[in-house]
Order: C-alpha cells, then sequence, then structure tokens
C-alpha cells in the first residue's frame, strides 16, 4: 500500500534520491518513529547491504526503546553484523550530568562522535539522523552537534514534518506509524537537576508501569521526591473513574516517589523546555 498524496509522492521521491546520492549511510536509530522510518526509506533506496543501524545504549534510552530498535531493523532485513550497538557514555561527563539547558549537545556530541568513527570503518558511509521539518523552530541543541560532525538530515532535507512521516508510514503499512512521541529518558527531569542513573532508572520503571495500565502517550517528570505524571485528557478522567490513582500512587511509592501527581495541563511534548524559553509555547 502506498500513500495517497501526490505531494507526499514527491517528498518521498526526493528522500529516495538524497538517500541514494549518499551511496551508502550510517542511521542514527533511536526506536522512535522518525529514525526508524529513515531507516526503512533507506533500506528501500539503498538495499540493507548498504545500511547501518547504529543504536546509542546508554542508560537514557530505555529499554523497551531499545528493543524496539532492534526489531524493527531485524524487521527490515539487516544483517546482524549492520545493526550496531554502540555504548555511550555521556552521563560521565558532567557537562550532561549537571542538566544545562543544553544538556542534549553534550549527548550528541558523544553519539555522533562514534557514529562518525563507525562510518569511515564503513567505507566513509554518511552518518543520518531523524531530524525533520517539525523540528525547525523547536529547541534543538543535538542538532548543532550534528551539524559540527557532517551529520545528515534527510528527512529535513526532503521538508517532510512528522504528521507527514507518519501518513507515510502508514500508507507503506509501518505499525510504528502511530507510535507515541518518545524521547530520552533524561528529558523529564528538570534542568538543574542532575542526571543519575538512579533517576533514569525511576523513570523508566514508572513509565513502565503506566504503559502496563494501558495508557500510551505519557511522561513521568523527576522532582525529587515527587512524580508529575503527563497524560492525555481521556487519559486523566480514566484515572479518576477507574479508581487508578492508588494503585499508581502505591507503585509509584515502591519505585521511591513519596509523593504523585497528575498534570492538570495534560501531556505535551517538550513541556520542560518551558524553563528556557520563557513561554507556555513548545
Amino acid at each position: 500500500m502506498k500513500p495517497q498524496t501526490s505531494s507526499l509522492d514527491t517528498k518521498y521521491a526526493r528522500l529516495q534520491e538524497l538517500l541514494r546520492g549518499c551511496g551508502s549511510v550510517v542511521v542514527a536509530l533511536s526506536g522512535g518513529l522518525d529514525s526508524s522510518f529513515l531507516l526503512y526509506a533507506a533500506v528501500n533506496a539503498l538495499g540493507p547491504e548498504k545500511v547501518v543501524a547504529a543504536i546509542g545504549v546508554s542508560p537514557s534510552l530505555a529499554t523497551s526503546e531499545y528493543e524496539a530498535a532492534v526489531a524493527f531493523a531485524q524487521h527490515q532485513g539487516l544483517a546482524s553484523g549492520n545493526i550496531i550497538q554502540l555504548e555511550t557514555e555521556e552521563i560521565a561527563d558532567p557537562n550532561y550530568a549537571g542538566n544545562p539547558p543544553n544538556r542534549c549537545y553534550f549527548c550528541k556530541a558523544e553519539l555522533y562522535t562514534k557514529l562518525s568513527e563507525l562510518a569511515e570503518e564503513r567505507s566513509d558511509a554518511v552518518v543520518c539522523d531523524g531530524a525533520n521539518a517539525s523540528d525547525i523552530g523547536d529547541f534543538r541543541p543535538g542538532m548543532k552537534a550534528a551539524a559540527e560532525r557532517s551529520v545528515r538530515s534527510p528527512l529535513l532535507e526532503a521538508e517532510l514534518s512528522k504528521d507527514e512521516i507518519r501518513e507515510l508510514a502508514r500508507g507503506f503499512g509501518l505499525d510504528i506509524w502511530d507510535k507515541p512521541a518518545s524521547a530520552c529518558l533524561a528529558s523529564r527531569i528538570p534542568y538543574g537537576s542532575e542526571v543519575t542513573i538512579k533517576k533514569l532508572r525511576q523513570i523508566e520503571e514508572a513509565e513502565a508501569f503506566l504503559r502496563s495500565l494501558g495508557f500510551r502517550q505519557l511522561r513521568v517528570r523527576h522532582h525529587g521526591e515527587i512524580a508529575r505524571i503527563e497524560l492525555e485528557t481521556a487519559d486523566m478522567q480514566r484515572v479518576v473513574a477507574n479508581g487508578l490513582g492508588a494503585q499508581i500512587e502505591d507503585k509509584f511509592r515502591q519505585i521511591g516517589f513519596l509523593y504523585t501527581a497528575i498534570d492538570v495541563t495534560g501531556f505535551r511534548s517538550g513541556k520542560m523546555n518551558r524553563a528556557v524559553e520563557g513561554t507556555n509555547n513548545d
């Protein structure tokens, strides 16, 4: 099945052209929609033998996301030698662990430096990430690290937005088309509050528990003894209607949160950036 919109057909054709022009690629695969779709497009443009799926593995990557990334790459026909797990050590960098507003820069600098080394070993393959047109105008310090290391963003170059990527993925029958927005676990920690392995594990366990209850689009923000849950509006109503509050609070206490709160404004990706932007828009 193919997407029906002619404008999307044109953009997808442009994406294929860009990827073929690379010759061979190393795709920075996070397990999210954007990088997964880029991997799919790269395999279709170049063949699986000329595509490497590189997964940066660190405490800030949830186990479920890692497993999803590996499974998706395998489903695209990549041989085991073309699915690479790279251990990244950004949490050992005080610039990252201190959690400044540009924390993402130091994380991506670590990842893309290692990916560039990998690309050189693979006959100078081109390193590509999943940045797209919807990322323009958002606070994305990681894009600076990418530019400094000549990382390409084919989805952005083809002017594909997040919604268009979802539509294309759906049209091609990919089950990732409706995958909820995802970000690294460190994004749940307020700027200025230290990023630690313990906090990341608490966040991962808390979010996994909420998903086990059937919630899909969510965040658990870590505020020391307080866990602030972001859910979609309908899901907030479900917590009350189904009496899930006590169950959630009990589990979160076991995880290490003394108090649990639900954010009344609901889920919004990038909400932590308000502290940087000084605005309610994100």
